[in-house]
């Protein structure tokens, strides 16, 4: 795992696109993540990639807790544990920074994605419209 730098910046792009792009249909538009400033998110120290650059996750302090803004893996890598292993260094980071809970939000029909969570210890916490979609809300308190 490492930080994303500039020079990452279209392979990211890319990566983020082939990863949504199946979701477009099922939530009839473009999910979040596909809209976000890679180049600015990269600047802030936000995006962390595996090597190979086959999975990301975007990191956000904020009081108490560390938002996991978006979770992409390359379709071709898709259930072989990377998204699993970028939540695990979310968990790591949290820790390091003295949070002691995750929280994240995924489109309320992205199923396989919320039991994924599940799986991982976040309960659902709510649900909310963000941007015309709607989102279910999760959260996970980390154990010291």
């Amino acid at each position: 795992m490492r930080q994303a730098v500039a020079a990452d910046l279209a392979a990211v792009e890319k990566l983020v696109h082939d990863a949504y792009e199946p979701w477009v249909e099922v939530v009839g538009m473009r999910p979040l993540p596909m809209e976000a400033d890679y180049g600015v998110l990269i600047a802030a120290g936000r995006v962390h990639v595996t090597d190979p650059l086959d999975g990301l996750v975007v990191l956000v302090p904020e009081d108490g807790v560390l938002l996991v803004e978006n979770v992409a893996v390359s379709p071709e890598r898709q259930g072989r544990g990377v998204g699993r292993r970028l939540l695990a260094f979310a968990e790591e980071e949290a820790r390091r920074l003295g949070l002691p809970a995750l929280r994240l939000y995924t489109n309320a029909k992205m199923a396989s994605n919320i039991a994924l969570y599940e799986s991982l210890g976040y309960v659902v916490t709510g649900r909310q419209g963000i941007e015309g979609r709607s989102a279910v809300l999760m959260r996970k308190e980390l154990t010291r």
